[in-house]
């Protein structure tokens, strides 16, 4: 039977059977509607839950109890007809017999002390032997295998001394023996085999159960992961236009009485930035949009790949940054596009807090590497000049650049510097074109 189940199993109930629980075997049928358990018992600790019978239980009691009664007929008209077996003896054996046979109601409560109080019943009355063979096959059905091979051992090998005490008038000692044995035999095979069904039937619902939980589990992962990835890109392609619109806009806050030139300089900026920022953002749902269709670079603009870092200098150097590019790459375009786009988000990210937390220092962008060697970057920058303001929201865009370099296989490292500035150093993998033709 089923020991745990989870909380919550919504299409559990849907199956054909569990729409059909009367149709069922009450332990089976309390499985799939706990509900259908009462707690029996009054006194205290005696809390012990057994579930009620169900249509089917009810008709397969009155089935063995015709049974019992039948063959307990059967064997009352042979005792009676023995010449074996003394008047008194036989009006003995229907007596108990019948007795037996209304003990069979009794056989779902106690199966156990049914069926061995039906092994000293056999050896007194054949009129029994209906309502023993019920109490070992109920026994076979509801308990273990160890209380079946004990009880049932014991119930086989009573019969030659059954057979010895009220000897067959029509067939040979030998005979009845074997025809017993292989009698109380097949019983126990039939319930064990019943057993092993209804333990099938359940295994089959709780791997059913787990394989549903699994799924939901799996389901909730991905979004998760869905919305990590959502943050990611839109930390990494927002911030580092929303900074210079920042930047920016607060110099014209601050300098309302700049010259006509500056002024229309950095409104073009903010223009300019405001409009790529709308182009990126349109970029990342793309990409999502794209993801969820299987097809990851679905999107209205081709990805940024390690030959557009000198585009993003040149556009951190109109800005008013200070920017010093050393790009020892000899072919960006060789790089493996992911590992390019990991660097330019890297590049990205290291550009964008430079500027927010050391406006005015120069910055000094290193990119180097060969296939086979992977691809270094490191991007540093001084201590700022000047007071640096407050800004909200700082060392998220980090988490996300140690997240896309373990991604990519790769690491990052960032941190003070020893001079007071600040460094993000990064490896990626950067196979060579011969490695990955020997690998294939």
């Amino acid at each position: 039977m089923s020991g745990s189940e989870p909380p919550a199993v919504p299409s559990a109930p849907s199956a054909p059977l569990a729409r059909r629980p009367w149709a069922l075997p009450s332990a089976v049928a309390a499985e799939f509607d706990p509900d259908r358990a009462t707690t029996k018992g009054k006194g205290k600790g005696t809390g012990r839950r057994r579930p009620r019978r169900t249509v089917r239980d009810w008709l397969v009691d009155f089935a063995c109890f015709f049974v019992a009664v039948a063959i307990g007929m059967v064997g009352a008209d042979a005792v009676g007809n023995n010449p074996h077996v003394s008047p008194g003896f036989a009006e003995a054996d229907q007596l108990i017999g019948a007795l037996a046979c209304a003990a069979v109601w009794l056989r779902r409560r106690w199966p156990v002390a049914l069926a061995i109080a039906m092994v000293p019943v056999s050896v007194l009355s054949d009129t029994a032997g209906g309502a023993a063979a019920v109490a070992l096959f109920t026994l076979a059905v509801h308990r273990p295998f160890r209380y079946v091979g004990w009880i049932g051992g014991v119930s086989i090998a009573v019969v030659p001394f059954i057979y010895w005490l009220r000897p067959d008038a029509d067939l040979p000692y030998l005979v009845v023996v074997i025809l017993g044995g292989l009698l109380s035999a097949s019983v126990i095979g039939w319930g064990m085999f019943v057993r092993s069904r209804r333990q099938l039937l359940l295994s089959l619902r709780d791997r059913a159960i787990r394989a549903e939980n699994e799924a939901a589990l799996r389901a909730e992962q991905a979004q998760r992961l869905a919305r990590e990835s959502i943050a990611r890109e839109m930390h990494d392609v927002l911030a580092h236009r929303l900074t210079l619109l920042s930047v920016h806009a607060g110099a014209l806050e601050f300098r309302p009485d700049a010259p006509r030139e500056e002024v229309v300089r950095a409104a073009g900026v903010i223009r300019e930035s405001a409009h790529e920022a709308l182009q990126d953002l349109r970029e990342v749902i793309g990409v999502l949009r794209g993801s969820g269709n299987g097809d990851g670079e679905a999107s209205g603009r081709p990805q940024p790949t390690l030959a557009a870092l000198e585009t993003l200098v040149a556009e951190s150097r109109d800005a008013g940054m200070k920017v010093a590019l050393d790009h020892r790459v000899t072919d960006p375009e060789a790089v493996p596009a992911a590992v390019g786009r990991t660097a330019y988000r890297i590049a990205q990210e290291g550009l964008t807090n430079a500027r927010k937390h050391a406006p005015g220092a120069e910055v000094t962008v290193l990119v180097s590497g060969a296939p086979g060697e992977g691809l270094t970057l490191s991007v540093r920058n001084p201590p700022p000049p000047g007071d640096v303001p407050n800004v909200p929201g700082s060392g998220q865009g980090l988490i996300g650049l140690t997240e896309r370099a373990t991604l990519a296989g790769g690491r990052i490292e960032h941190g003070a510097a020893g001079d007071g500035g600040f460094r993000v150093d990064a490896w990626l993998p950067w196979d060579s074109p011969s490695g990955r033709g020997d690998e294939l």
